[in-house]
């Protein structure tokens, strides 16, 4: 059964025949296959997901799939690196603009916690509670953590020596990634206070909203434990 959230429009879906695909530029289809792929993966974990589940929720056949992906663990791979390029570049423009280091601390939370608001699957699908017993996959899942940690330590500007300042940016990424976790496990941003569903535009601004706290909260945090550290 095709995932209603991914399927084509029904309009476009009537007017070609029958037990066809509908036809796409073979980039747009890649990125078509990207966000199919992510979204079980996300929901189902590594594990639990194959081909022909990506296959069958995207519309297409299993040799159109592999003609984008040799296998499960390349498009998985894949995913790791561009969920992880999106998130450096984002934090990473967001702290350009900062005036000093406290603002570069609020501005890179804000930025991760807007990401997480826009795109709760990209958070699941790195850091849900599935753990690939696919040691390649466990590794890649690593880097990504090594190269936001990476991105960040040259933010801890405090006379340190590199490898106290890296691992002063693992333990900021460690605390992302935990309150993450916690966030999109427990809030579903689906109903107002006084009970009634929240439209989509709502629950938008909801979760906007609360990712704007959650950075906030997490930058007063960090801040205080980076405004004390000195050389050991």
């Amino acid at each position: 059964m095709v995932d209603p959230r991914l399927a084509e429009p029904e309009q476009d879906r009537a007017s070609r025949p029958a037990g066809t695909s509908r036809r796409l530029p073979a980039e747009q289809r890649r990125s078509q296959l990207f966000d199919v792929a992510l979204v079980l993966f996300a929901e189902r974990g590594y594990s639990a997901t194959t081909m022909d589940d990506i296959a069958e929720a995207a519309g297409v056949t299993k040799p159109l799939l592999y003609q984008h992906f040799d296998s499960k663990r390349a498009l998985y791979l894949e995913l790791c690196e561009a969920i992880s390029q999106r998130i450096i570049a984002q934090v990473a423009e967001a702290t350009a603009v900062a005036a000093g280091p406290r603002q570069q601390v609020e501005l890179g939370f804000a930025a991760f916690f807007s990401l997480v608001a826009d795109d709760e699957a990209a958070f699941r699908f790195l850091w849900g509670r599935d753990v690939p017993d696919d040691p390649e996959v466990g590794k890649a899942l690593r880097r990504v953590e090594d190269a936001i940690a990476e991105a960040i330590d040259p933010l801890i500007d405090a006379g340190l020596d590199p490898e106290h300042r890296l691992t002063l940016a693992h333990a900021v990424v460690g605390m992302a990634e935990g309150a993450c976790r916690r966030w999109i496990d427990s809030r579903q941003f689906h109903y107002a206070e006084g009970g009634d569903i929240l439209d989509d535009d709502a629950r938008a601004a909801s979760r906007h909203a609360e990712a704007e706290r959650m950075a906030v909260r997490l930058a007063d945090l960090a801040w205080a434990g980076l405004r004390q550290v000195h050389r050991v």
